[in-house]
């Protein structure tokens, strides 16, 4: 009986059945994540701005708790209440919502650790900015609409493409200090599909696509790609694997949210400099 239970190898054949398992879950979160997306994109109005509020304060919390490990709790509140500024502002379309919620910045910088303050100013612009962007960029009306999906698609079709055009013809490292396994045909790759995907997405919502359009969805692709790295980098710093285990299969939501974050602050930035805070999707889709 001793021979036998010593024979019996009780974890070997759960290794497959664990692997299938971690894939199963990230496809599943993946399906769940993009159809809250593009639901609430389609909805509007305050689910919209919920989601990605509740979206916001996560990444303020996997930020500051990425700095400062088990004593991220004052930072993050700090973050979070610039975050719901950022949201109000956004929302209601109110400038001086925005600017208290860079306010909080130059205040977190004050009360954080010496040698972190740059960072943890950085996260409050980066949680705060991204909520108000996103909100500014969905607006209330069709165009709005049209310019979050513009942005999904370009985003999506960036980070599909440099996985598998990275994966099939390999090549040169981009930056393998920071992230070893991207490569320079994998950028290039998912700069082509994202600005495929993305102008495609405006012809089909009938758009005509003009140079600028084009230039544009070559940014946010750039935009994406770099918020990939600045992420990486900054878990690099941290020595983290991953920003956090909020979403089974993929990690936290930077992970899953750094490319889109850059992209949407870079499209709101210029569509509010171009047509105002009230009209923001109209700047960038009217030529």
């Amino acid at each position: 009986m001793n021979a036998l239970r010593k024979y019996t190898p009780p974890h070997a054949p759960s290794e497959e059945p664990k692997g299938a398992s971690e894939l199963q879950k990230r496809i599943q979160s993946g399906i769940v994540m993009a159809g809250a997306a593009i639901g609430t994109a389609w909805l509007g109005g305050w689910p919209f701005a919920l989601l990605w509020t509740i979206a916001a304060v996560a990444v303020a919390y996997e930020w500051q708790r990425l700095i400062y490990g088990e004593y991220y709790f004052i930072h993050f509140l700090l973050t979070a209440i610039s975050v719901l500024l950022a949201a109000a502002g956004g929302f209601f379309t109110t400038p001086p919502l925005i600017l208290a919620a860079a306010a909080c910045s130059a205040l977190s910088a004050l009360v954080a650790h010496r040698g972190k303050r740059i960072e943890t100013a950085s996260g409050v612009f980066y949680a705060a900015g991204f909520c108000a962007a996103v909100i500014l960029c969905r607006g209330q009306g069709s165009a709005g609409l049209i310019v979050l999906g513009w942005l999904f698609a370009v985003v999506w079709g960036t980070d599909i493409l440099a996985y598998f055009t990275g994966r099939a013809l390999g090549g040169p490292k981009l930056w393998p200090q920071v992230s070893p396994k991207k490569t320079w045909s994998g950028a290039i790759g998912g700069l082509f599909g994202g600005v495929a995907l993305g102008c495609s997405l405006l012809s089909v919502s009938g758009i005509a696509v003009s140079f600028q359009h084009i230039a544009l969805s070559v940014a946010f692709s750039i935009l994406t790609q770099s918020g990939d790295l600045y992420e990486s980098a900054m878990k690099r710093r941290h020595d983290a694997k991953d920003s956090g285990t909020l979403i089974p299969g993929h990690g936290g939501f930077m992970d899953r949210l750094d490319g889109f974050i850059f992209a949407v602050i870079g499209a709101a930035c210029f569509g509010a400099i171009r047509n105002g805070f009230t009209g923001v999707s109209q700047g960038l889709l009217v030529w």
